[in-house]
Formats: C-alpha cells, structure tokens, sequence
C-alpha cells in the first residue's frame, strides 16, 4: 500500500516535498516512480528512482527542477518541486514497479492514492 502526501497550494516559483509511505517488507525491491494527471488530461510521468543505486529518471518538464529520492529503511519515497509553476498543477501519484520501462504508467504494480498540488500564477 501507497500513502502520497505533502501537496497543497503554492504560488509560482515556490517548492513543496511530496512524500509517500510504503507498507511492507519488498520496497526496495521497486523501483519508484511520480506521476501527474491535470484536469482532462492524461497521466504524464514525472520522475523515478531505481531500487537501490540511485538512479534517476525524469521527464523534460521537470529536470532540473524536480529531485526524486528514497530512503529504503523509512519505506518513503520522496519528490522535491522546486521553482513551481501553474502548469505543474495536478494531482501526483506514486507507484511502484518490478518492470523495465519506468516511464508508463502500464508498468506499474501498485499505486498510492493522489495528492493535489496547485500552483497559483
């Protein structure tokens, strides 16, 4: 089971840390992703982090931006948003992943529940 939290209302350029908790014994055996979906839109990857060397994947709009990082004895996950704007609104999803390509949604085992994120311009 996946609990996202952390989101709430911001204005552009400001940051906010998402954070999602795992239940279970096996997190480290996932890779760990973020995904968004605004209004109307499709869900859009956003970043992921391997199992356990810290390797990290993001999406265009977010890379240098956004940092993904886990730690592996708090069974957590973690989404630092930096210079935020309002495009960046959107409910974000955790998930979790035994699969290869960390960029679809499809690939993806379990999923936490959404946290709202709304950046005002």
């Amino acid at each position: 089971q996946l609990q996202a939290s952390g989101g709430g209302l911001v204005q552009a350029g400001g940051s906010l840390k998402l954070s999602c908790a795992a239940s279970g014994r096996t997190f480290g055996s996932y890779v760990m992703g973020w995904f968004r979906q605004a209004p109307g839109k499709e869900r859009e990857f956003v970043a992921a982090i391997s199992r356990s060397n810290g390797r990290t994947y993001y999406a265009d709009s977010v890379k240098g931006r956004f940092t993904v990082s886990r730690d592996n004895i708090k069974n957590t996950v973690y989404l630092q948003m930096n210079s935020l704007k309002p495009e960046d609104t959107a409910v974000y999803f955790c998930a979790a992943t035994y699969g290869s390509v960390w960029s679809l949604p499809s690939e993806y085992n379990y999923w936490g529940q959404g946290t709202k994120v709304t950046v005002s311009s």
